[in-house]
């Protein structure tokens, strides 16, 4: 490029070559930033030397490629910070969604239209755990080129609510034991104290030198993991005894108000064995394991 001095010269070559990367990018589709074949891989890969070649081609000299890297930062940088003001602006920069099947029929001009094939939307379906074609109401390609999906409702998995199960709330569990050592800080947190945590190593039978990670869970259950792999912790059966124990009360109340002959003791037994039994329904999600 004669006429203009060097420094200016890297800065419109940079410039050139990432809006004809760009370009070239476009042209290939989402699938060249998602998955590669090693033909596409390969292809990627001198697309991007060449493109270096010819941004700098500016031998040993250290300001020109300094030049050159500046440009390849600000722009990208300012062209974020349009997109975020500007959805139509994004959408030509970063491309818009593509619908691949819709109502349960696969969208072909928009296969063709990406440079899909039936096989490659297959692949995608099956990674989202959908390998029936006939199971998926809606899928779309996002513009990042991964493939989200909506299953057929008689597909999607059963969950509490559909059966009107009531569940007890979760949260996160909290490490409170690390190679050994116990986290005082996140133990706190869970509202129980050491000496609560060493008794549930003992019921575990475990030491707690021997513990890699140990977590309390919403439940207040202690779980750990040990060094020791060929060693098996006992299952704790606290919860489900506790359960078993309400049930046998109610039982045992109902029984009662079979064997009486007083009016007012079977009145009594039976309040009280609805009172029972409506506690284990409330605390039948958090005893149950």
């Amino acid at each position: 490029m004669m006429g203009f001095p060097g420094w200016l010269e890297i800065i419109i070559r940079s410039f050139s070559s990432l809006i004809i990367l760009f370009l070239l990018t476009k042209w290939l589709g989402k699938k060249q930033i998602t998955q590669l074949s090693l033909f596409e891989y390969i292809i990627g890969i001198t697309i991007g030397s060449i493109i270096a070649e010819i941004s700098t081609g500016v031998g040993t000299n250290f300001l020109y490629g300094l030049y050159s890297l500046l440009v390849w930062t600000a722009v990208p940088f300012f062209i974020a910070l349009i997109s975020m003001k500007s959805k139509k602006f994004r959408e030509v920069v970063e491309g818009k969604p593509t619908v691949f099947i819709k109502d349960g029929k696969i969208q072909e001009d928009n296969l063709k239209k990406e440079r899909y094939t039936v096989d490659d939307l297959t692949e995608l379906l099956r990674r989202k755990n959908a390998f029936n074609i006939a199971d998926v109401e809606f899928a779309v390609l996002e513009a990042s080129g991964d493939l989200n999906l909506l299953l057929k409702r008689e597909k999607q998995p059963l969950t509490p609510k559909d059966i009107q199960l009531k569940v007890a709330p979760e949260k996160e569990p909290k490490t409170v034991i690390l190679e050994g050592q116990i986290m005082a800080e996140a133990l706190g947190l869970t509202g129980y104290n050491q000496s609560w945590l060493k008794a549930e190593l003992e019921k575990l039978n475990v030491d707690l030198n021997n513990v890699y990670i140990g977590q309390v869970d919403s439940y207040g259950k202690l779980t750990v993991d040990i060094y020791d792999d060929k060693i098996q912790l006992p299952n704790s059966q606290e919860r489900p005894l506790l359960l078993a124990t309400l049930k046998k009360c109610q039982a045992d109340l109902e029984l009662f108000t079979l064997a009486t002959e007083s009016k007012s003791a079977s009145t009594m037994y039976t309040n009280n064995a609805k009172r029972i039994e409506a506690m284990i329904e409330k605390l039948k999600p958090f005893l149950s394991e």
